[in-house]
This record gives C-alpha cells, sequence and structure tokens, in this order.
C-alpha cells in the first residue's frame, strides 16, 4: 500500500487563519515554511516574522508551547519560491478573494513537486473555479480544506473535491489530516460556504431576525443558546465576536453573492443584519477589535445597543423556566418551547423550527448525507447534537409535523414546504435519516455507511450520530470486572488477539479517585500482571482523572480527623508504587484534565499515551494541600535522575522546575507544556487525534511486552536536604514580604520544599521513595488540620472556585 508521505508542508499567508495553521503543523512535529509577501520596508520576510512573532501572545495559544514559533520556517514570494519544490502538501490561505488567490495558483504552478497536493483553506469560494486557474497537470491533485478558527482546537476539517479531484488525492489528504493533525474530516460538496457555514451562518441569521422578532436582548439570547441548549458556551453573538464579525460579513455576503430566491428558498433571511451593519461601519469586529456585539470595560461586560448604537450594562440571564424546560426530554422539551407563552421559549423554538427546516430543504444540495451535516455543527460549531439528531431523538414524524405546520401558518423563514422524504419512504419508516445501516442520501434515496479508510481502523470508538447504534465504549468489549468505581474490560472476547491487555476505565464523576477506584486498580495490576501482556488505564470522555476525590474523604475526615486521611493516602501511595513497579507495562493513556491525583497515576505509569489537548498539573495547592499520593516524591526521584545525566553535581537547579510547578499549581495548557514541566517524558508518545488514544496506548503496551518489559530497579536517590530548603524558603520569603504569596501560600509552598529536599538531612542524603512519601503524609496531614486549609476546601466544594486567604 502506498503512503502519503508529508515531509514538509507550505502554507501560503501569514493572516490570522494561515499562521495558526502553521503552528498546528508544527504542534505535531510537522515541518513547515510559512509564507506571505515580501515586506516593501525593511527584511523581506517581515510580514511572516510579524505572524510568527503575534503567535506566541494569541489566546487561546495556537502553539503547544510557544518558544517552537522558531520552528516554523519563514518565507517570502519573491525569494524562496523553489522551496515550494520540497513540499508534500501546499495549503493557500491567503485573504478571501477569487481573482488573488487565482493570481498567486498561476505564479506558484511551476514550482510545484509533481506529486504535491494543493488545497486551499477558503471558508465558501468555488474550489472548482479556483481549480480553472491551475494547469491540468496539478489539477487531480488540487482540493478544498476549509479548517475552522481556531484551528489548533476546533476539530471540523472540511474537504471539498472538484470534478477533477482524483479520489486518491482525496483519501490520502482525509488519512494526513485524521491521523498527524488530529481533525474529524467531512466531506462537503462544492457549494457557497460548503457544510457548516452553510447551516451555522444561516442559523446565526435566523437567530438574530428571531432576536429582533422577539425583542430579546444579546446577554439574554446567549444565555439561551449556550450550554442550556447544548450548544457551544459562547453562545450566537460570543461566538461571533470571537470568529470576527468582518469575517462573519464576509460569509454573509458569499451567500448574499452565490445564491438567488431561485437557488436558496431562505434567500430573503440572508439579508446583513442592521445591527451588524452598524457594528462593521464603527470599526468594531468583535474580540480582535475588543469590541463587537459585547466590550469589556475593565471587569464590566457591556453590550450593543442599536438604538443608541453606544454600549449598556450586560449581564441578564434567560428566565429559569425555560433552563428548566431545556432539561426535559427531547421530546416534551420542544413540545413545551413550541407552546409557550413567553418571548423567549418561543423564540427558542423559532430557532430550533428554522434549523430543522433549513437542513432538510438543503441536505441533498451541501452533503453527502446526514452524518455529516451533524458532525459538521458538532465539530464546527461545538453543538452536541446536530438538527438531524435532536429532530430524530424528538420523534421524526411529530416534529415534521410541527414544523410543516409553522411553514403553512407563515411563521417559518420562508414558504418551502419539507421535502417529500421527509413523511414517507425510508426515513419515515426508518423514524430519521440515521440508522443502523448508514445516513440518509436524499439523492439516491438510500441510507449512506461511514466511509471507510485504512486510517479508520485506528480509531476503536470513533464519534457517531444518535440513530446509528454505534459500539459505546462504556459497555463494549468483554467486561473482566466492573463495580460503580471501575470497569476492567478488554477489545476482545477471551482468547482472542484483542483480549491479550487489559483496560481499566474510571467511572466516577470527573474520574475522582477515592478507595473504591484505589482498590480498583490494585485488582487490575494484580489481573494484568497474571493474565494479560499490559495494562491500559482509559476512559472513553474528556477527562483523565480531576484527582483525588475529597468528597469520599471527607466522611473519614470528620470520624478519624487528618490521621483516617493519612491512611487513605497511604493506599493511594501504595497503589502508586505497585503501578511504577509493575511487571507488565502499565500504560495510562491521557485526554484532557489530569490534575492532582490524576497526575499522580500518570507518571506513576510505566508510560504515559497523551492526546495533545491534554492538560496536566499538580493542583493541591488550590485546596490548601499538598500532593500527597506520590507527586512530591516524583518531583525529587526526577531532579535526581536527570543531575545524575548531567555534568552539573548541584541538585537544587533540577528540582527548582519541579518545586515550581507544585507550589504555584502550574497546569500544562497542551501535551507539548505538561512535557516541558516535566509531567510527560521524552520518550512518552502525543497522539494528535483523540479517538486514536486507544489504538496508540495498547500497541505500546504491546510493544513494550514484546521487548520483555521489566519493572524498573527500586534505588534510593539523593536529595538537596536542609540547605535546599534554606535556599528555596529564602526566595519564598521576598515573595510572601512582597506581597505576591499570602502567609498560609508561604507555609504551603514551605512544606512542599521540605519535601522535595528531604527534610531536615544533609545535602547529598540517599532517600527511598517511601522515606519520602511518609513526609508528604504528614505534610498533607498537618494542612488538613489547619483551619485556612479546611477554608480553602470548603470554599472549593461549594462554589468550584479556589478561595485564596
Amino acid at each position: 500500500m502506498s503512503r502519503f508521505n508529508v515531509r514538509k508542508v507550505a502554507v501560503l499567508g501569514a493572516g490570522v487563519m494561515g499562521a495558526q495553521i502553521a503552528a498546528h503543523l508544527v504542534n505535531v512535529k510537522v515541518p513547515v515554511v510559512l509564507f506571505d509577501l515580501p515586506a516593501k520596508e525593511g527584511p523581506k520576510n517581515g510580514i511572516v516574522t510579524r505572524a510568527v512573532e503575534a503567535l506566541k501572545k494569541q489566546k487561546p495559544a495556537p502553539l503547544g508551547v510557544a518558544e517552537d514559533a522558531v520552528l516554523i520556517q519563514q518565507a517570502n514570494y519573491e525569494e524562496h519560491m523553489d522551496v515550494l519544490q520540497e513540499c508534500d502538501l501546499i495549503i493557500e490561505a491567503i485573504a478571501e478573494r477569487m481573482d488573488w488567490k487565482l493570481d498567486l495558483y498561476q505564479k506558484i504552478a511551476p514550482h510545484i513537486a509533481p506529486h504535491a497536493i494543493v488545497a486551499s483553506n477558503t471558508s465558501g469560494l468555488s474550489i472548482t473555479k479556483l481549480s480553472e486557474a491551475l494547469p491540468e497537470a496539478i489539477k487531480p491533485r488540487f482540493c478544498g480544506i476549509h479548517f475552522f478558527n481556531p484551528p489548533r482546537y476546533m476539530l471540523l476539517v472540511e474537504l471539498i473535491n472538484t470534478p477533477t479531484t482524483s479520489a486518491q488525492a482525496l483519501d490520502d489528504l482525509e488519512a494526513f489530516v485524521t491521523s498527524n493533525l488530529g481533525k474529524g474530516v467531512v466531506r462537503a460538496k462544492d457549494s457557497p460556504n460548503f457544510i457548516a457555514n452553510r447551516v451555522g451562518i444561516a442559523g446565526m441569521l435566523s437567530t438574530m431576525k428571531e432576536v429582533q422578532n422577539f425583542g430579546l436582548t444579546y446577554d439574554v439570547v446567549d444565555d439561551l443558546t449556550g450550554k442550556k441548549l447544548g450548544r457551544a458556551s459562547s453562545g450566537t453573538f460570543r461566538t461571533a465576536d470571537v470568529v470576527g464579525l468582518d469575517t462573519m460579513a464576509h460569509v454573509i455576503k458569499t451567500l448574499q453573492d452565490t445564491l438567488s430566491l431561485e437557488t436558496d428558498p431562505f434567500y430573503e433571511s440572508f439579508a446583513t443584519p442592521e445591527v451588524l451593519k452598524a457594528l462593521l461601519e464603527l470599526g468594531n469586529l468583535g474580540q480582535k477589535t475588543k469590541a463587537g456585539f459585547f466590550k469589556k470595560v475593565g471587569r464590566d461586560i457591556l453590550r450593543f445597543d442599536l438604538a443608541s448604537k453606544d454600549y449598556v450594562p450586560a449581564g441578564e440571564k434567560g428566565d429559569e423556566v425555560y433552563a428548566r424546560m431545556l432539561k426535559k426530554p427531547a421530546a416534551e422539551r420542544l413540545k413545551l418551547l413550541r407552546n409557550a407563552e413567553g418571548a423567549q421559549g418561543r423564540f427558542l423554538w423559532a430557532i430550533l423550527r428554522n434549523s430543522f427546516h433549513y437542513a432538510a430543504v438543503h441536505l441533498g444540495a451541501i452533503a453527502d448525507n446526514a452524518r455529516d451535516v451533524d458532525l459538521c455543527m458538532r465539530w464546527g460549531f461545538g453543538m452536541k447534537q446536530g438538527p438531524f439528531e435532536l429532530w430524530q431523538e424528538a420523534g421524526w414524524l411529530e416534529v415534521a409535523r410541527m414544523v410543516q405546520e409553522d411553514i403553512d401558518a407563515g411563521k417559518a423563514l420562508c414558504k418551502a414546504p419539507l421535502p417529500d422524504w421527509v413523511f414517507k419512504g425510508p426515513v419515515a419508516e426508518a423514524g430519521g435519516v440515521h440508522t443502523p445501516q448508514g445516513s440518509w442520501n436524499p439523492t439516491t434515496g438510500q441510507f449512506v455507511p461511514v466511509r471507510q479508510l485504512p486510517v479508520y481502523t485506528r480509531q476503536h470508538f470513533p464519534e457517531s450520530v444518535l440513530g446509528a447504534q454505534a459500539a459505546d465504549a462504556k459497555t463494549a468489549g468483554t467486561t473482566v470486572y466492573e463495580d460503580e468505581h471501575l470497569r476492567l474490560w478488554t477489545l476482545g472476547a477471551a482468547g482472542s488477539a484483542d483480549a491479550d491487555v487489559l483496560i481499566a476505565s474510571i467511572k466516577t464523576k470527573m474520574h475522582a479517585i477515592g478507595p473504591g477506584v484505589v482498590e480498583g486498580l490494585l485488582q487490575a495490576q494484580e489481573l494484568a500482571e497474571k493474565e494479560y501482556q499490559g495494562l491500559v488505564i482509559w476512559s472513553p470522555d474528556d477527562m483523565f482523572s480531576a484527582g483525588a476525590d475529597l468528597q469520599a474523604m471527607l466522611p473519614a475526615f470528620m470520624m478519624g480527623g487528618a490521621r483516617a486521611i493519612q491512611g487513605a493516602e497511604a493506599e493511594m501511595q501504595q497503589m502508586m508504587l505497585k503501578l511504577r513497579y509493575s511487571n507488565v507495562p502499565v500504560v495510562s493513556a491521557v485526554r484532557g484534565l489530569a490534575l492532582g491525583g490524576g497526575c499522580e497515576l500518570a507518571v506513576y505509569s510505566s508510560k504515559r499515551v497523551a492526546a495533545m489537548e491534554s492538560y496536566i498539573g499538580l493542583v493541591e495547592v488550590g485546596v490548601g494541600l499538598v500532593p500527597g499520593a506520590g507527586g512530591l516524591t516524583y518531583i525529587a526521584r526526577r531532579a535526581a535522575e536527570n543531575a545524575a545525566a548531567s555534568t552539573g553535581k548541584d541538585l537544587l537547579p533540577f528540582l527548582t522546575e519541579g518545586f515550581t510547578s507544585a507550589a504555584m499549581a502550574k497546569v500544562g495548557t497542551s501535551a507539548l507544556e505538561s512535557r516541558k514541566l516535566g509531567y510527560l517524558l521524552d520518550s512518552d508518545v502525543v497522539v494528535p487525534h483523540k479517538d486514536e488514544l486507544l489504538f496508540v496506548a495498547i500497541n505500546e503496551a504491546r510493544a513494550m511486552a514484546a521487548s520483555g518489559y521489566r519493572a524498573p530497579h527500586k534505588r534510593q536517590f539523593p536529595v538537596a536536604g536542609r540547605s535546599g530548603v534554606a535556599t528555596i524558603k529564602g526566595s519564598l520569603v521576598n515573595m510572601r514580604d512582597g506581597g505576591f504569596i499570602s502567609a498560609h501560600d508561604f507555609h504551603i509552598a514551605s512544606l512542599i520544599a521540605e519535601v522535595v529536599c528531604g527534610g531536615d538531612v544533609d545535602a547529598g542524603t540517599l532517600v527511598t521513595e517511601e522515606y519520602l512519601m511518609t513526609l508528604e503524609r504528614n505534610a498533607f496531614g498537618s494542612l488538613l488540620n489547619n483551619p485556612k486549609t479546611q477554608e480553602r476546601i470548603m470554599g472549593m466544594m461549594s462554589t468550584g472556585k479556589p478561595v485564596r486567604n
């Protein structure tokens, strides 16, 4: 089988999207060269240099580690066109001007390697028209590639072929974007704005229109259309501010310029809203200009008022009655909203009805099947469910009847009826567009199965849609043992090739580690040593573990005080050591949060396989405690190991980073930064695609077992001793006296210093892990008895926010 080997990528255009695409390529270790026009003044690469420097300061951070900006090769079209010949993939991401893009294609065409794929990152221009500027030899290797902003974090990438794009080029690019960039790929038709922006922007315009109809304010609407509605927490208008109102206006203009009432019955609803016109005239483009629909002044959030063309106080919430309605089952929820007496409820029904109506009418023109529409809205617009999924869950024919009644009554955005396939035939008989056989394609009149490419065999539990009845990772495979805390299972049936690695999935809320989880993991380790090649700790959602279960420990503390908790801590520490010295490999598959005890669980495993978006750290200081399940012992041991591997003899410099991370509760904002903090090693594996995490972790465990894995030897190691404690405390005194930390922060940090330095011993004294863990427990217990720590714990448990005292 041939392999599309991407050795280098060129990104053309160092604007907001181009620079961030280049940054993400660096994140996933793909060499990249970023091009732009030669600067008119100063160095010719000046435009690119400024864009690369800006990447270091942007929020959310496009780079996993800001220092990696230096890995982006800089180039301009005047001096470096020959570099294009070294590139296997060229992504054009210049401004959304057809004439500029066509002109650039003519310039680069002679320099494109004969095997290279060329793709245009456009949010809606015709890919077929763009291809016309390319020589015939390049056309089979040309397509559209639409990343969503910000490209590091947004899962969706749309691929758009032209009539001349080769199937192989599209398959190769899909495989690369999926596995190497970690994206969810949907293939869209070459229609205006493709799938996500076509449906999503139409939805935003519909929302703006209904806001005007029902007389609601932007803050109330964002409250109603955010998490409560199962959508992005930023709601409608805050999302528009983040995307950029100029970008939104451009996408709307594409709809206006490329569609008409004859080609789109909803065309009249695509008029640029008056409020958007007003904001654009004022130059208020959203987040990039610090003012859009909303504006922050000091700590106050203001909202735009169209009547006065000024900003007024914001912060109003939706009526609580509708929040309760939105928690009801789908069928009941939609009926309640449709029959609501208040404007907010009728508004919510109107925008949902409009989304069902629009998606059904346009499905055949924009997408291959209904699954692609739903995944686009989930991955590109942050929805929990796409429009077809919600419709199907609420009762297909009943919702269709309600929508059609509103259309007939003139309440909808247009008079176009729902298509015939909605009411009769296979969809009506199946109760919706999604079935185990596939999702509905109205053009062919068939349910289309999920596309099968070799890259997808790496995803044991890919994201699916409601109605597809895909395997659920919570119940799939063969269960070996299960209780309310933990499930032990294998992918395959006993005796099969897929039953050689045991999987432990934590089931508690936020995967908190309490006594039940500790007992389950000890059982898993013992079972793995007896019967399996290895043990993988993995859970099928966006969290590895939020740490120790403080709530579960509270009853023991109330009855037996700190001593009772120290017993539970000792059991956690022993479990960590059991995993570290297991004679079969223990691999932690980390995704999302791995905090406190979750971080300790990861670092005591034989190896870590981490998704790019993994946030790892020891955060116990936030609740007035020190890491107590081996985290500080790990920091001391790693410092000793790193010092031994260097030429220097002073231990303290190797300890400083780990101490600071624990004392300041630093959390890596990516797997790459977590590695920099020392919570991942250079030998650990970072996986770009979250759905490949389990596949990679199992194969790492197998490879380690096949190579004759043995647990590391138990060794004593040197500590920095009392002199190290004194040095660290000297710095802490300055911070306390300067008002940077509180007296209690100073006390906690001093205890951390005493543990990682080995307590009251001489510098260089050899200690064991068990010795340091005793110091950990003592420090943990003393803090539990401290009233200020108790304040922090109770504050966190009651409000979810840290208390600073």
